[in-house]
């Protein structure tokens, strides 16, 4: 790789750093092309990321970035991923170490918060932004359905006390 190559890895590297709002650093020695492919597919349908880079670059493109705090776990096998959703990326690398022995999460960065492997997570724990975004649209929403039910209530049971009239009327 010659030093434009380099250089140009160093600033996607930086955009990435920039604009993540998680990144997890794992090895990833042991695993197999096709894990690896598993692991980019789950990334893709959790519109995360997997990028595997040269620890120097890394830790070059790193300089001066919010989440520089993940430096000291670029050493060995590393393999990132990243995600601009701050917990998408984080259930996928936790998904993806149960059901691999071989994949092993170091740490990672959130923003300016650097987390250890039990940062990571609780971090995958915790609701995405689109499951927080329904739930507060269910919460908007109830008041009004609520509303609509009382207005209905009324003609509601009007109507099952004339029905009853007219059984019993039928009846005598």
């Amino acid at each position: 790789m010659d030093r434009a190559q380099k250089e140009k890895v160093v600033d996607e590297l930086g955009q990435i750093f920039e604009s993540s709002g998680v990144v997890v650093v794992a090895h990833y020695t042991g695993l197999t092309v096709a894990e690896m492919q598993d692991l980019r597919a789950r990334a893709r349908a959790a519109e995360a990321s997997v990028r595997v880079a040269k620890n120097r670059l890394a830790k070059i493109a790193l300089e001066g970035k919010p989440c520089a705090s993940i430096a000291d776990y670029l050493s060995g096998m590393t393999v990132l991923t990243f995600s601009e959703d701050p917990v998408a990326a984080a259930k996928v690398a936790e998904g993806f170490a149960k059901d691999n022995k071989k994949f092993e999460i170091l740490g990672g960065a959130m923003g300016e918060t650097a987390l250890d492997r039990a940062g990571v997570e609780a971090t995958s724990k915790l609701p995405s932004r689109d499951e927080l975004i329904a739930t507060i649209a269910g919460m908007i929403g109830a008041p009004a359905s609520n509303i609509a039910g009382a207005i209905g209530a009324p003609a509601s049971n009007i109507a099952s006390i004339l029905s009853t009239i007219e059984e019993k009327a039928e009846a005598a």
